[in-house]
């Protein structure tokens, strides 16, 4: 009703109501005697009020009508943002793929109020396979399949996994980038007369882009894991050549000197041979416990870096005969830092005991990790022979063996630096530096066993030269 009808109504009662008033107190006491003429008045004034009444309710009750169709409206669309929300985080966050898609196909169920949502994937031949399916008791042929459990004929088809008396009625493609991989469809009876909308037609197809996102996190995981695995036995194959093959080397090498030795009598000089060699396989097989330690997972998810770092460090202790000194700050126990970044740090304060181990000769060393700012600080200094650290300037290539290159590698990925300290004969200092956030990627406050400095064991404290200290770097050359 325009604006000026609206009042136009208002204004014809008032002039109505106005004119029986004024015609009650002349013509109407004439023709009617009283009480009638009052009763007329209001049986007037009465039907006029009921017909406004009337009017104003029936305007009343359909703009209510139509204020809870669209909230209908917007719930729908709200729950529809909600569910591709919902698996956008969840393509992102690089969840199970199969999770991802089974509930994709729910969410396309419960939003299209369908009794049955399938996904299934083209195969090489034509054919379909039905991924992932949500549907009422007796809709599907069979259970509800898991992933790929049911092959279909080579037919663009989804109702051949249908029950009688059910048919697809919308399908949209699944695609990656212009190929098309699979269909979404959702099912009603046979008999029920109904026709999905535009708006339900854009929901399908939107939830169909995230199954396709879906599917091709999941192709990138499967590629990601094919590398990573080939990456590992690289390394893997770098840390025998530089280690097991060339003590086995050095090994032989012995021996057969050994040999010649025996047979020429020297028994004093094959005794010496052979001490060589003893200490050179328990350098290597020191290596090999190092390498299997490595292969294990470093951070368990129960635990932080300071639990991961203190327990390793009495491993090496052990290990290595050497003097090991552990002491992490409260502070840095409870620093929140990434899953990723509390890896690269374990990993290159496994690679610095390394080159301790190896290379320095020293008789103990010292781990910190403290909190300094905004940052995770873990120093790792020993007292052994030291290097010229003003060569590094020039490439830390020049000592590949002792994958300075790799560890400055990692501080970079974990968006930290690292530096090197050292000294012919004055020792090594390597500091590492790692920013801490408080996201939500951020572990929860880890474990410090104890506050203060924590020595492995006490009678491991004495000075003891590492069993590969007499073995120098020549030897081990192939």
């Amino acid at each position: 009703m325009y604006r000026s009808r609206r009042w136009l109504a208002v204004a014809a009662a008032v002039l109505l109501v106005g004119t029986l008033e004024a015609l009650s107190d002349t013509a109407f006491d004439a023709l009617l005697p009283f009480p009638f003429h009052t009763l007329f008045l209001v049986a007037v004034v009465g039907a006029v009020a009921a017909i406004g009444a009337w009017l104003a309710f029936r305007q009343i009750d359909r703009l209510t009508r139509d204020l809870r169709e669209r909230n209908d409206v917007l719930e729908s669309r709200n729950d529809v943002l909600r569910a591709l929300y919902d698996t956008s985080l969840a393509v992102a966050g690089q969840a199970d793929p199969d999770q991802t898609i089974a509930v994709i196909v729910d969410h396309a169920r419960s939003l299209l109020r369908a009794d049955a949502a399938l996904l299934a994937l083209d195969g090489p031949a034509g054919e379909l396979s039905l991924r992932a399916a949500r549907a009422a008791p007796g809709v599907l042929l069979g259970d509800e399949p898991a992933a790929g459990g049911v092959m279909a004929p080579a037919e663009d088809d989804l109702g051949c996994f249908l029950r009688a008396g059910y048919e697809i009625r919308l399908v949209t493609p699944v695609g990656l980038g212009d190929k098309r991989v699979g269909m979404l469809g959702v099912a009603v009876p046979r008999a029920l007369h109904r026709r999905f909308g535009r708006a339900e037609t854009e929901t399908l197809a939107a939830l169909a882009t995230q199954a396709g996102l879906a599917l091709e996190a999941a192709r990138l995981q499967r590629q990601l894991k094919i590398v990573a695995v080939q990456g590992e036995r690289e390394r893997i194959a770098r840390e025998m050549h530089d280690g097991l093959a060339q003590v086995l080397g050095y090994v032989n090498t012995k021996s057969q000197a050994t040999d010649e030795m025996l047979a020429d009598g020297r028994v004093a000089e094959a005794r010496v041979q052979l001490g060589e060699m003893a200490a050179a396989a328990r350098s290597v097989y020191v290596d090999v416990r190092e390498a299997i330690l490595s292969l294990s997972t470093p951070i368990p998810p129960d635990r932080g870096v300071t639990a991961a770092l203190e327990e390793y460090a009495a491993l090496y202790a052990e290990s290595s005969k050497l003097a090991v000194q552990f002491h992490a700050s409260p502070e840095a126990g409870a620093a929140q830092l990434s899953a990723a970044s509390q890896a690269e740090v374990f990993s290159i304060a496994r690679e610095a005991l390394t080159n301790v181990r190896k290379h320095a000769r020293a008789h103990r060393v010292c781990l910190e990790l403290s909190l300094q700012g905004d940052d995770l600080v873990l120093r790792v200094e020993d007292d052994g022979v030291g290097f010229e650290a003003e060569l590094l300037t020039i490439g830390p290539e020049r000592w590949p063996h002792f994958g300075l290159a790799g560890m400055r590698e990692r501080a970079e990925s974990a968006g930290g630096s690292i530096a090197w300290e050292s000294q012919p004969g004055s020792g090594t200092r390597v500091e590492l530096r790692i920013p801490v956030g408080g996201g939500s990627s951020g572990l929860l406050p880890e474990r410090v066993a104890s506050p203060g400095e924590i020595h492995y064991p006490t009678g491991q404290r004495q000075a003891v030269r590492s069993p590969a200290a007499g073995v120098s770097e020549a030897d081990y050359k192939s």
